[in-house]
């Protein structure tokens, strides 16, 4: 059965906006940072390394980027061939290691914010600061209910709910 999104409830068409925009927004970002070479994995590594604090572990860096451990690694091990970033062995915990940016990374990390910047600026267009400040509040409220409620893995018809 399909259901036409026009006919939904507010509440209902919040989520199903939501991850539409977020889809759109991040494809249009990936498809204007491939003209640069980057793919999505090595800038929003980057992204969250600078974002983050330079000396991340491996494990904090891949919670923030939203992947499992296994599949940083394997774009770690490329932006170090690449020489933007370096893994040292972390002083307080022998089996972790902590990732920092090189120098080489800097201008990377320029055209990825610039890069935002412009896309922002574009997909923002005709916002005013009032509205876009309501629509933060908004989601700073639906993050703090997510932080302040049990993950439920268990949905009762074996899918995620929209």
């Amino acid at each position: 059965m399909r259901v036409n999104a026009t006919l939904l409830g507010g509440q209902e068409r919040f989520g199903v906006l939501l991850g539409q925009i977020a889809r759109h927004w991040r494809a249009r970002l990936d498809r204007r940072l491939s003209e640069f070479g980057l793919t999505d994995a090595r800038w929003v590594t980057l992204l969250h390394l600078a974002r983050g604090g330079d000396g991340l572990t491996q494990k904090d860096l891949a919670a923030r980027v939203g992947v499992g451990a296994p599949t940083l690694v394997r774009t770690l091990d490329r932006l170090e061939r690449e020489g933007m970033v370096v893994r040292v062995g972390d002083a307080q915990d022998r089996r972790a290691k902590t990732v920092h940016l090189t120098g080489k990374a800097i201008p990377v990390l320029r055209v990825i914010e610039d890069t935002a910047a412009a896309v922002r600026s574009e997909l923002l267009s005709g916002i005013s600061a009032a509205e876009l400040d309501l629509c933060l509040a908004v989601f700073d409220r639906v993050a703090a209910n997510l932080a302040a409620a049990p993950a439920r893995t268990d949905c009762e018809n074996g899918h995620r709910a929209a």
